[in-house]
């Protein structure tokens, strides 16, 4: 059971401190191999079966570099507008826990591979606010230690602990900001929106899937108070390992009003870690927060520098892809849509579905309106982002063919679209097994339509006498004849000149 802090409102903080924030994020690299060792590094293994002397820090065994690691932090702290170090080597950085078996983590520390850059984000309203960068450094992952017995997963209240190394030197990008000032009451917007951008440049990058949920990303949120902006920054807290873009917004704001309810009734803020809570928003306590000196720090024996080529760093500059706000502005411009419509698009995930769509054929307009619409509720009945659902681009764009070739009314597309996601197979396969093509047979339209103004004499009349909107009775009655299988459109017609009158 989580213990909730006592909290002072949000707005009163804000009335009295001034916010500062620091993000922490390890990006999982998606190499086929660790950091340091030739082991697999696919998911879903038994437990330790991925592991080797190297990886497990036993005597003798010797690491080497993986160059791919290597290639994929240039492109990172190239597309965060950092400087590439010309040389820098690896550390260690030691300190006990069973999930780390060399008792040391190799790390970067003083000469970290890209540092000095920035990241612009783009707020809900619009506003561009520049994150600037630290430090984007190489480091390698821990094991995972699962917590038996007890009714929280954690290790409080367990009865006993396993160990899987499987994730033990899995290549980790660590990319650290410098402090963020200046965000005010926005603070937490501003984490979830910094957070939200960087994911989409790792991915366009194509060096993770970047996958929070799976812990493929994952964000220490640091927040500390101070009485005014020119005042000296204030003792931070770090919240560890927030997995969603929501859940880092959930922190911040939560350590604003923790800290100024500490603060404000004379009490001291604890330099410490912080675990966050899903279930209501909250953190508690870890440990004391270790400096850098805690860690005595030294350069890795066993790895030569890394010393990238600047030809090399100018190819790879050369190979970025066009960043994801360029994209985005882009792609809005061409799709005619508003900022708030595009924001709408990148928080549904479906940016790169609808320009999948519209390759495979579909205009503009019919794959955001399929994607953002049916797909888009089925998605948040599941839980998931629309590129997980099981339905390709290319499906949709038939979709959306047999809708503008009158194969298919809105009806029915969404029924096929259900049956496609059903697993009954492809558009085209759906169609004919549920039988939904549109009636388009005049003869058993024009049938239909006889039948609904026989047995719907009074609305007849008044359509006769000038109440033109009454149609839409005789309209849907069709449409239920048809079982949502005629062409509404053509049905109009068809009524309006079967009663001699027109619109």
């Amino acid at each position: 059971m989580t213990t909730f802090t006592e909290l002072l409102s949000y707005e009163d903080a804000l009335a009295s401190f001034d916010p500062v924030m620091g993000l922490e994020v390890h990006v999982e690299l998606g190499t086929r191999t660790k950091m340091f060792c030739g082991c697999s590094t696919e998911l879903g293994a038994e437990p330790n079966s991925q592991t080797c002397p190297t990886c497990l820090g036993l005597p003798g065994s010797l690491p080497v570099v993986n160059a791919i690691g290597i290639e994929s932090a240039i492109k990172i702290g190239l597309a965060l507008n950092c400087e590439i170090a010309e040389w820098c080597r690896f550390a260690r950085k030691n300190y006990f826990y069973p999930d780390m078996p060399k008792n040391f983590q190799t790390s970067q520390y003083d000469e970290p591979i890209a540092f000095n850059g920035f990241l612009d984000v783009q707020l809900e309203d619009g506003e561009i606010f520049r994150v600037e960068i630290e430090r984007a450094h190489m480091e390698e992952d821990t094991g995972k230690s699962l917590h038996v017995g007890g009714a929280t997963g954690r290790i409080h209240g367990a009865s006993h602990s396993l160990l899987d190394y499987n994730r033990a030197g899995i290549p980790l990008i660590e990319i650290v900001t410098k402090p963020i000032e200046g965000a005010g009451e926005r603070a937490p917007e501003v984490a979830k929106a910094y957070v939200a951008e960087l994911r989409e440049v790792i991915k366009a990058l194509g060096v993770s899937e970047a996958r929070m949920d799976k812990g493929q990303m994952r964000c220490d949120v640091n927040l500390s108070l101070r009485p005014t902006p020119e005042s000296e920054l204030g003792t931070r807290s770090e919240t560890k390992n927030v997995n969603s873009l929501r859940s880092v917004e959930r922190a911040a704001r939560f350590e604003i009003q923790r800290h100024a309810a500490v603060l404000s009734s004379g009490g001291s803020i604890v330099q410490e870690t912080r675990h966050f809570h899903e279930e209501d928003g909250s953190t508690t306590a870890g440990r004391i927060k270790d400096n850098a000196e805690d860690y005595r720090y030294f350069p890795e024996p066993d790895l030569v520098p890394v010393a990238p080529a600047r030809a090399w760093v100018e190819e790879l500059r050369g190979g970025l892809p066009e960043m994801p706000r360029v994209r985005r502005n882009r792609l809005r411009e061409e799709w005619d849509v508003t900022e708030h419509d595009m924001q709408s698009i990148l928080n549904a995930g479906a940016v790169d579905s609808i320009v999948a769509t519209i390759e495979a054929g579909a205009d503009s307009a019919a794959a955001r309106k399929w994607w953002m619409g049916e797909l888009a509720r089925n998605a948040n009945e599941q839980g998931v982002v629309v590129d997980e659902l099981p339905i390709t681009p290319v499906q949709v764009a038939r979709v959306a063919a047999l809708v503008a070739d009158g194969s298919l009314n809105d009806k029915l597309a969404r029924k096929v679209l259900e049956g496609v996601l059903a697993g009954e197979g492809t558009p085209d396969e759906v169609v004919e097994k549920r039988g939904l093509k549109v009636v388009s047979d005049e003869g058993a339209l024009g049938a239909a339509v006889d039948e609904a103004i026989a047995g719907n004499a009074g609305i007849a009349d008044k359509i006769r006498g000038g109440k033109i909107a009454a149609v839409g009775a005789l309209v849907g009655a069709v449409m239920k004849t048809t079982r949502g299988q005629a062409d509404a459109a053509r049905v109009k017609e068809l009524i309006l000149e079967r009663l001699g009158v027109s619109e």
